[in-house]
């Protein structure tokens, strides 16, 4: 079990080595964020600017705008909510190069509470056009889209949680932006899309991204277990988004199932259901946060509070399929 923020850290210095462009900025959390080991490797590389997010955003749009490749962090809630006008102004608006790398992103930020647990940020960062959003799953699917978002030309959003999670990214599989990855082995995405309507005949398919894909994985277990056949596709690139894969799966399920530490509107649910709505529709049930705030605990005590656990998610699927 490894937190996705360590990994950040650790991918940071490894890309900070392979190309001088690339700068980072924090705003005076460097220790959480862990761009505090970028700045040990290359301090004159790094810029604190203090607890002023706002300007942080204009700077990196600024150095954007003279070749650099910047990546900005604080926690999710300030790295969206508190600084939105600058960076629809500032990075989207003017397609800069800014990668914006935000930890402590949902409910299992836990005993900050509600005003720290960003579960709108998906939904603010997605609506803008031209955005990249993505939520791995754990740090090694962490490593591979902070990789990937390097490569890529244009803003990025990337957002990451601050508990440890188990190692859930299959073995060999790579991150693309704009592609799912299926989670249970023996089959891929490519076999899924290729394959004729209704021939695979899932009962339940689970589309999550975050720390849900492992809570997806455990209803899928317990729905198994049971007689019920599930499988489970990982939507780390949630802008772009995978709808080839998306289509296939409720091509071949009784039941799609949308996962996400996440308010259910707007965020990888709403990406869901549009998709689905305009091109092939289908049952789905979205599953996240409902239209509330979050609230002080341990994560594990949140996740079970909201029902997002496995076992809540596999029974809230068996009653969606009677």
């Amino acid at each position: 079990m490894r937190a996705a923020r360590d990994a950040y850290g650790e991918v940071l210095v490894e890309l900070g080595k392979e190309n001088a462009d690339i700068v980072v900025l924090d705003a005076d959390l460097s220790s959480s964020t862990k761009t505090s080991v970028f700045a040990k490797a290359f301090p004159d590389r790094f810029f604190n600017m203090g607890i002023a997010e706002a300007n942080m955003m204009g700077v990196a749009a600024g150095l954007a705008s003279a070749g650099k490749i910047p990546f900005a962090s604080t926690f999710a809630v300030f790295a969206t909510g508190r600084v939105y006008d600058q960076i629809r102004q500032s990075i989207a608006y003017a397609g800069f190069n800014v990668k914006i790398v935000a930890t402590h992103g949902g409910l299992t930020v836990g005993p900050d509470g509600a005003t720290h647990q960003a579960l709108e940020d998906v939904a603010l960062m997605r609506v803008l056009p031209g955005m990249t959003v993505i939520v791995p799953s754990d740090a090694e699917e962490t490593k591979q889209a902070v990789r990937a978002a390097a490569g890529h030309v244009g803003p990025v959003y990337i957002r990451l949680g601050r508990e440890a999670v188990p190692d859930v990214f299959p073995a060999g599989a790579t991150f693309e932006i704009g592609k799912g990855n299926m989670f249970l082995p023996g089959i891929s995405r490519e076999q899924v899309i290729a394959a004729p309507p209704s021939t695979l005949e899932f009962d339940v398919s689970f589309i999550a991204c975050g720390v849900m894909v492992k809570e997806c994985l455990d209803a899928s277990a317990l729905l198994e277990a049971e007689g019920i056949k599930a499988s489970v596709a990982g939507f780390a690139s949630i802008k772009p988004f995978d709808a080839d894969l998306c289509l296939a799966l409720a091509r071949q399920s009784r039941l799609v199932v949308a996962a996400e530490e996440h308010s259910v509107v707007g965020g990888l649910g709403g990406a869901v259901c549009e998709c689905l709505a305009e091109n092939y529709p289908a049952r789905v049930l979205r599953i996240g946060v409902l239209d509330r705030f979050g609230e002080s605990g341990s994560g594990r005590e949140l996740l079970e509070a909201y029902g997002l656990t496995g076992p809540s998610i596999a029974r809230k699927a068996k009653a969606a399929l009677r």
